[in-house]
């Protein structure tokens, strides 16, 4: 069980994502050139329209194709959005001040009460800690210890 990453950022012609789709919520479709992929693998791949955020999917089955050479097409499962939303929102340290501008994905089926915790467990996943509601930049929880 391997990890590969297809992000935009790597630019790697003989490693690349050629489409990424979604079946049905949690379950998507990823064309590919590179990697070797195999069943039980994780693909790292860019959602499109972010900076940043990537999804990671997991290969449940995977077809190698003999046209082109080292094409694939996979299966694979990963976080079900019935309506994908990327936003951008800031969020200032309690501490020092600092600010941190990040994207986070919500479902935007499940409305606006959803974007609360979708952007704590992405500020969480940044290194920021929510403490009794003032957020902490990673520096300043190193001071509070």
């Amino acid at each position: 069980m391997a990890e590969h990453d297809f992000r935009y950022t790597l630019l790697n012609p003989a490693h690349t994502l050629n489409e990424c789709r979604a079946l049905a919520p949690g379950r998507y479709q990823v064309t590919g050139t590179g990697g070797s992929i195999q069943t039980g693998d994780t693909l790292l791949v860019t959602l499109k329209g972010s900076r940043d955020l990537c999804l990671r999917l997991d290969v449940e089955k995977v077809r190698h194709l003999i046209n082109p050479p080292g094409q694939w097409m996979a299966v694979a499962r990963g976080p079900a959005f019935r309506e994908l939303a990327i936003l951008n929102w800031q969020v200032d340290c309690d501490g020092c001040g600092a600010r941190l501008d990040f994207e986070f994905a919500v479902d935007a089926a499940l409305g606006d009460k959803a974007r609360a915790p979708a952007a704590e467990a992405r500020i969480a996943e940044l290194g920021w800690r929510n403490d009794a509601g003032r957020h902490l930049c990673p520096n300043c929880q190193e001071d509070q210890a």
